[in-house]
């Protein structure tokens, strides 16, 4: 059960959704059944292409159900003006579809699943409709850490205290369910342990978010260009566009008064609005979506990842590290990976710091070979696909071997139709 289509796997949700399920799929028969989000699959046409090709990796994938809320603002604000007025999170009302309860009945008496994985807490309300069979739960991150994180950094009183009733439900929703899972799978041992500490008694297996290793090789060094500066992601997405303002306003002006040259390209979906005002500072380019990032990381000779705002691990650190580059990350936005601060990354929050440790890379060339040597050494021990899947599996055949199953789980918000 997945609260996104994931493909074609550009994104982060997606991109770990995707390869989990191929890793699945080497041990099990996997059938997928998914919400559809607007931002991955655009139209009709989009969900059939994406719904096609992940049926050539996986044994069955039932039809995509768009999100209603995406689509309509007026669904939207059922969606929140539902959740104000029930006390419940506005998940449960975001993914309440009731074409996908058909979908998932659908799967359920087709397969005849020993198990279920659930891709995110989010689709808690379907719980109901399971049979008892053990359920696996993914923490892509914890829901109610990265909301009180969005609350702290977002501009409003209302829409901040609004976020943060939001991370109260969600929490009161994680402490009372994790517990009740077969296993809770966490993306870093990190989340892990505080996931523990919300919820006493949860079972946990950390499946952290992998790279591919054969994909994102690295490339000559004639391909870097000098003062070259990168930062991969989304600005659709909060925690990356916090990043960017940040960089661009705290640790920008300092790195380009140091090294005059230095130019910072910036891959990934944005609004149009955020690209102009994102290219009005000097050396900056936005390139928006670009269907692969390799040739735009080659020439990267710093990757930035100054995120104030986060949860679960970070796919754009995998993939830097995978091609070897060197990196200069937040506490945060580093946080649940391998990393060892000057061995295959520099780790700095201060905003002058953080502007030091980009201008030393960028001029130092035994520094930063050093960083993407070590890096990709890292990628290639921990986080590829198929050791992380291969952890998965045993996992989940330990469970199949050994729980007790405590499927058909209440979802205690009432009925899921």
């Amino acid at each position: 059960m997945s609260q996104c289509l994931p493909y074609p796997p550009h994104s982060g949700v997606t991109n770990r959704t995707f390869h989990i399920l191929q890793e699945l799929q080497r041990a099990f028969d996997v059938t997928l059944v998914a919400f559809s989000r607007r931002n991955h699959q655009s139209d009709s046409d989009a969900r059939v292409r994406s719904v096609t090709a992940l049926r050539r990796e996986v044994s069955d994938v039932l039809e995509a159900v768009p999100i209603e809320s995406e689509w309509s603002l007026a669904a939207k604000l059922r969606v929140h003006a539902s959740s104000v007025l029930a006390h419940k999170p506005y998940t449960f009302f975001e993914y309440g579809n009731s074409e996908f309860g058909r979908q998932l009945e659908i799967a359920v008496d087709r397969a005849s699943p020993d198990m279920v994985h659930m891709d995110s807490m989010d689709l808690y309300r379907w719980l109901p409709r399971l049979p008892s069979i053990p359920i696996a739960c993914t923490h892509h991150n914890i829901e109610s850490d990265l909301l009180r994180l969005r609350a702290e950094h977002i501009a409003g009183r209302a829409v901040s205290s609004y976020i943060m009733h939001q991370a109260r439900l969600t929490e009161n929703l994680e402490r009372r369910l994790s517990s009740r899972f077969d296993v809770n799978i966490m993306t870093s041992q990190t989340d892990a342990e505080r996931l523990r500490a919300l919820a006493p008694g949860s079972r946990t297996s950390v499946a952290p978010n992998g790279v591919d290793v054969e994909f994102f090789r690295p490339t000559s060094s004639q391909q870097i260009v000098p003062g070259r500066v990168t930062f991969l992601g989304p600005t659709y997405m909060f925690p990356n566009r916090d990043a960017v303002e940040f960089f661009l306003s705290a640790i920008w002006p300092i790195v380009r008064a140091r090294s005059p040259k230095a130019t910072l390209e910036v891959i990934g979906k944005n609004a149009t609005g955020d690209k102009a005002r994102f290219e009005l500072r000097a050396g900056v380019a936005c390139h928006g979506y670009v269907a692969d990032i390799r040739p735009y990381f080659s020439e990267a000779s710093c990757s930035v990842v100054p995120l104030r705002v986060g949860g679960g691990t970070r796919l754009k650190i995998l993939d830097a590290w995978s091609m070897g580059k060197a990196i200069v990350s937040t506490s945060i936005g580093c946080e649940g990976l391998d990393n060892i601060d000057g061995e295959n990354i520099l780790i700095r929050d201060d905003p002058v710091e953080f502007a030091e440790a980009v201008v030393r890379v960028l001029s130092d060339d035994d520094l930063r070979n050093r960083l993407g040597r070590n890096g990709r050494k890292t990628a290639e021990e921990t986080y590829a696909w198929p050791v992380v899947g291969r952890k998965l599996n045993a996992t989940y055949q330990e469970i199949l071997t050994k729980a007790t199953p405590i499927g058909g789980l209440d979802a205690g918000e009432g009925s899921a139709a």
